[in-house]
């Protein structure tokens, strides 16, 4: 038996909070009746509508994706282009989304999966979960750059917050350079922002980390299945940093 509010999230359809707003205003049906009392359990057997829907309960499970260039980071697209959802609709029975997004061009460390719940545990801001950046930028940061980047940057959308980043190569006669950044927050399109800001802009980026995760034993395209200590590493990892935070 599990909480309610759980089940609907790991559906995939919603957040676990979203979930709970839902039972409150009474749209929540559990073998027919209205339940509105967070603390309701279920059973595999019963049926829960969401907004007279029936949810399709799947066995939750959990992907390693190395995502390639010139694919979307979504479950279909408007253009016929091909998204990371299509490298697993005839290997797998249950429809899995991704968690966050990486750019059509952007490569490199996605986690894809159906369980809701588990999703924006790792993409809720306040979880915190460093995210690990190979960029080839044109140009070569001066070291005063790099210190913005470090402090934190302005952003149309506001300042960023205080990234870990390190030049790795250089390469004088074409102008290039090769920069490692770290962050934790999710805005769209940020490293790519955060180097454009500073006058470098990316020619190629690749998601090189994602936590402990990384792409070790992975082509473009392929993904495995992730290990339940790994599952709840990911889990431990985020409630350990708002601990943090909370303290701070």
């Amino acid at each position: 038996m599990e909480r309610l509010q759980k089940v609907i999230a790991q559906s995939g359809i919603t957040s676990r909070r979203k979930a709970e707003e839902l039972i409150r205003e009474g749209k929540v049906k559990v073998n027919g009746n209205v339940v509105t009392e967070l603390g309701t359990k279920v059973g595999t057997k019963d049926k829960i509508e969401v907004n007279e829907i029936q949810i399709q309960r799947e066995q939750p499970v959990y992907f390693l994706m190395y995502k390639p260039s010139g694919v979307i980071t979504a479950v279909s697209d408007d253009k016929g282009r091909k998204t990371v959802a299509d490298y697993f609709k005839d290997i797998i029975e249950q429809r899995v989304f991704p968690v966050g997004r990486l750019d059509y061009d952007t490569t490199g460390v996605l986690i894809m999966t159906n369980d809701g719940e588990f999703a924006n545990v790792l993409m809720h801001p306040r979880y915190q979960l460093d995210k690990v950046y190979i960029a080839k930028v044109k140009g070569i940061p001066p070291r005063e750059k790099i210190k913005q980047l470090e402090r934190g940057i302005r952003l149309e959308d506001g300042m960023t917050a205080p990234a870990k980043v390190k030049v790795t190569s250089i390469d004088k006669k074409k102008g290039t350079a090769i920069v490692e950044l770290t962050i934790h927050e999710g805005k769209n399109r940020q490293v790519k922002r955060m180097l454009e800001a500073i006058g470098c802009p990316v020619m190629k980026l690749k998601r090189e980390r994602y936590g402990f995760l990384d792409l070790r034993g992975l082509n473009p395209g392929e993904f495995r299945e992730l290990t339940p200590h790994e599952i709840k590493q990911l889990r431990n990892m985020a409630v350990t940093q708002t601990s943090k935070k909370s303290r701070r």
